[in-house]
């Protein structure tokens, strides 16, 4: 998949599919409104539309199914007809299944996506999870041929017809970031180490006209940045802290998304065992998804004050590593005794989110991590789970990552209950819980938010993606669509605008002027 190139058009045009193979994907009652004129020329000479109504009446999804249509050229696949309503309308997770089981092979193929209007972007994105881009499987370095799959989708219900042109661009900028941040996560720490990381930052802002901002090593350590230069002060490549700031005139708030960037995490001298140390690699999820949603939302025009924060760093063990019981000072300015080296995400966020609030004086702050394995177990491998100090925003998390497939899950905001796990005889906090039965991953995303202050007046939004970062062995970029969805209405994007639920109450699309207030606030 690696060599795959994927274009969205308003139509992808008509071609035997024996020269360019086909798949049609969609919800059943959807398939059965799809007309054959639209079809006729995918299809023909090798269907008529008495073997695509026949192949229709076979389908039975539970929860999905597949038909071929004609030998390994052309095949039909049924997404569930219903979903519960914890799951995106759209049924995300099983539209990237089913691509990568029944999409046939071929240089030049095609997908027909019927479906309504509401679910175009997490349909998108979905279908961008099926087609990573790391690979070093020496059949494929062998291959110079450039692959192509060409996605036409046709709308059914309300406001259905041909996708405008500003809608295809804003679905290759948002797909781009979710490959992005699947490549990044994907790509082991020998050669995705900090330096490398830091090369994809300056890259993406090359490519923005962005200079990011840089504070790196023994720099960190004088500046106050005791949690980066703690968590990587013992790894080969030096630790950073870098920055990217998209500040456009009128803009009437300023937000400042904050990233878990541990290109490896061994546990430290807190050290992992062997079968919990593979995969860490991904323990970058959420500085990855933060750099492609980034490089999307501004190609796609942001409106307002952006401050893409990267937390870099390789938890090592070597002389120079951080010991259990030592105590760091944070940039908060708060002392944190180390009881545990592997809980260090939280200090590398902590020392992010309190620039974010102190240096680039932040009104809305959100972090995005693979903070915790309890998340996996408190809301699953297909949700992540938010924690907020704003009641709205919750219920905004959750609503954007079923319009956009980046599932959400809430969990227990309670400081005064939970944050005295945190208790030490000799500094401000330990940096991990007393009590590991007691909300673990609430109570780690409650450690980053104490360095911002439990009384801060803006908004702090946390979501842990450790389990939903992955599916098997492959990333899925996860947190690229729910970013852009949750933060659309800051967006000059109409597509972003449609799939964001904040500041859309009462929105009248004559009433521009109190769209754009409502939206600039974000609430």
């Amino acid at each position: 998949m690696a060599n795959v190139r994927l274009q969205f058009q308003a139509s992808a045009g008509e071609a035997d599919p024996q020269s360019r193979p086909l798949l049609v994907l969609g919800q059943l009652h959807n398939l059965h409104r799809l007309p054959w004129a639209q079809l006729r020329g995918k299809l023909q000479p090798r269907l008529s539309e008495e073997i695509w109504q026949a192949a229709l009446s076979t389908l039975n999804p539970n929860p999905t199914d597949s038909c071929p249509l004609y030998l390994n050229y052309a095949t039909v696949a049924a997404l569930p007809s219903r979903v519960s309503r914890h799951n995106s309308p759209s049924a995300a997770q099983f539209i990237t299944r089913l691509v990568r089981n029944c999409l046939p092979g071929g240089i030049n193929r095609c997908i027909v996506m019927v479906c309504e209007r509401s679910e175009v972007f997490a349909s998108a994105c979905a279908l961008a999870r099926a087609f990573p881009l790391f690979t070093h499987r020496s059949s494929a370095s062998r291959r110079t041929e450039k692959k192509i799959v060409t996605v036409e989708f046709f709308l059914v219900g309300q406001n259905n017809g041909p996708l405008e042109v500003a809608t295809l661009k804003c679905l290759e900028s948002a797909t781009e970031g979710v490959r992005l941040a699947a490549r990044i996560v994907d790509t082991p720490c020998n050669e995705m180490n900090t330096n490398s990381f830091l090369e994809e930052i300056k890259k993406v802002g090359k490519d923005l006209g962005i200079v990011p901002t840089i504070i790196r090593d023994e720099e960190l350590k004088e500046k106050g940045f005791g949690g980066i230069y703690g968590v990587g002060k013992a790894a080969v490549h030096p630790p950073a802290l870098a920055v990217l700031s998209h500040t456009p005139e009128g803009a009437t708030q300023t937000i400042a998304w904050v990233g878990k960037g541990i290109v490896y995490d061994t546990g430290g001298l807190s050290i992992k065992g062997k079968t919990t140390m593979p995969g860490m690699k991904r323990d970058c999820g959420g500085a990855a998804a933060i750099l492609g949603a980034f490089k999307a939302t501004i190609k796609q025009g942001f409106k307002d004050n952006l401050h893409a924060v990267f937390c870099l760093a390789e938890n090592s063990v070597g002389p120079n590593a951080t010991r259990p019981d030592d105590i760091h000072v944070l940039y908060s300015g708060k002392t944190v005794e180390i009881n545990n080296t592997d809980a260090e995400g939280r200090l590398v966020l902590a020392d992010g989110v309190a620039y974010a609030c102190k240096d680039l004086g932040a009104d809305i702050i959100l972090d995005m991590a693979t903070l915790t394995g309890a998340q996996g177990i408190a809301t699953g491998k297909y949700h992540a789970a938010v924690l907020t100090n704003n009641e709205e925003w919750e219920k905004a998390c959750v609503i954007a990552g079923r319009n956009c497939g980046d599932l959400v899950h809430p969990l227990v905001y309670c400081p005064e209950l939970h944050f005295s796990e945190f208790t030490s005889a000799v500094a401000d906090m330990k940096n991990s819980v007393a009590d590991r039965d007691n909300t673990p991953s609430s109570c780690a995303g409650l450690f980053i938010a104490s360095h911002i202050g439990f009384d801060w007046s803006g908004v702090w939004v946390h979501i842990d993606i450790a389990a939903p970062v992955h599916a098997g062995e492959r990333a899925t970029g996860y947190g690229v669509a729910l970013l852009l969805a949750l933060f659309g209405r800051a967006s000059e994007d109409p597509l972003l605008n449609m799939v964001s639920p904040l500041g859309s109450s009462g929105d009248s699309p004559d009433d521009d002027m109190e769209r754009d207030s409502k939206r600039r606030r974000l609430v």
